[in-house]
């Protein structure tokens, strides 16, 4: 009987003795979540709620939505810069006077022709031209400006996880994002108008025959290349804002589900 209780035992190790406590098995080692190369794989928060705190934290500038935001800053700067041009040519011809004998325009090069009279008119008809210019510049760089200092913050926020704590927020940047993508349309419409205005004034006109009188290109009354980038990049800008707007709906339905999620586990 003996020998067949030896047997009967398990080869691993020995019967405890009677009276005893029986060992108890280590538990199983669970197998650790799924760590993609994108936080926006919902598996990658089912076993650990807290991973998606560490995803926004390391990896929230390789997400769609961070690398929407990151075009909205590079077209706003763009913006910014191609309304700067206008901005910093202040035109303003520079005679004798000024530069002992060399007749000098501001955009480049060294000009012949004009006698003092033609000089101070030329001059003075810059300057006016300019000041028609100067209030569209610097509202199209304000705006600019503005914009991209908004996109940073939206980069910030997200970088630092507020959305995780305060869905809301989606939401809100939801509609900011729609208002001004909407808002771009009548901008676009009155920086165009003004500028045309500004071209189309007597001003302008008269500028570009005195130049031309003197075989002088460059000064046509018409809008440059600047500014029509400018307008280009506006509208490319409103496409922008609205696929942020559009993400920024997914990842608040997203972290709704997530949040949804971490609660159930913590019930259990």
């Amino acid at each position: 009987m003996a020998e067949r209780e030896r047997k009967a035992a398990p080869a691993g190790g020995e019967r405890p003795p009677s009276g005893a406590p029986a060992r108890e098995e280590p538990p199983p080692v669970l197998p650790s979540p799924i760590r993609g190369p994108s936080c926006e794989r919902p598996e990658c928060y089912q076993a650990e709620p807290s991973g998606l705190l560490e995803c926004y934290q390391c990896r929230y500038l390789c997400t769609a939505r961070a690398c929407c935001q990151l075009v909205e800053v590079l077209l706003t700067m763009l913006i910014l810069i191609c309304s700067s041009v206008s901005y910093s040519s202040t035109g303003g011809y520079t005679g004798i006077p000024s530069l002992g004998g060399i007749y000098y325009y501001q955009y480049g090069g060294a000009y012949s022709g004009f006698d003092g009279a033609e000089g101070e008119k030329a001059q003075q008809l810059d300057t006016q031209f300019y000041q028609l210019k100067l209030p569209t510049a610097r509202a199209a760089m304000a705006v600019g400006g503005a914009l991209m200092a908004f996109s940073c913050l939206l980069v910030l926020v997200g970088v630092l996880r507020l959305p995780w704590h305060f869905p809301v927020w989606l939401l809100l940047e939801c509609t900011l994002d729609i208002l001004i993508a909407l808002g771009f349309l009548p901008a676009l419409y009155f920086y165009f108008h003004h500028l045309l205005d500004a071209y189309d004034s007597p001003v302008c006109k008269e500028r570009e025959h005195l130049y031309e009188s003197k075989g002088y290109q460059g000064f046509s009354c018409s809008v440059h290349g600047a500014e029509i980038a400018a307008g280009l990049f506006s509208c490319i800008a409103i496409m922008a804002f609205l696929v942020s707007a559009g993400l920024a709906v997914r990842g608040y339905k997203t972290v709704h589900q997530l949040r949804e999620k971490s609660v159930q586990v913590y019930e259990f």
